[in-house]
């Protein structure tokens, strides 16, 4: 399994204002659903930073997003090892497949896969 990009996600209600700050570090709007909008730089387009209301279809907030080529087996991993999946491993409407797992911090990680 390999890491495709890892995102820090950041609940906020001021998602326009975050966007102009970023902005200003050269980052990008590149995606926005209205509650979960990223931002990427134009020149590194892996280098990303989310900024989330909330998550609209999960009961938590994730703290970061780790997207790998394989997420079943992350998810099968993470099983295996008895981490506590936050979220259930599903596809979701915008195109990802995706579970949450606290990690050993207490931090809630975003696993993901594009479909």
């Amino acid at each position: 399994m390999a890491v495709r990009r890892v995102v820090p996600n950041i609940q906020s209600q001021a998602t326009q204002e975050s966007r102009d700050f970023y902005g200003l570090l050269g980052f990008e709007e590149v995606m926005n659903h209205g509650w979960i909008m990223t931002l990427a730089s134009s020149s590194v387009p892996a280098a990303q930073i989310s900024v989330m209301t909330r998550d609209e279809t999960a009961p938590v907030t994730p703290d970061m997003s780790v997207e790998v080529d394989d997420v079943d087996a992350a998810h099968a991993a993470m099983r295996e090892s008895g981490a506590e999946i936050v979220y259930p491993l599903q596809d979701e409407e915008w195109g990802v497949r995706r579970f949450f797992v606290r990690d050993p911090n207490g931090r809630v990680v975003n696993v993901l896969g594009h479909r």
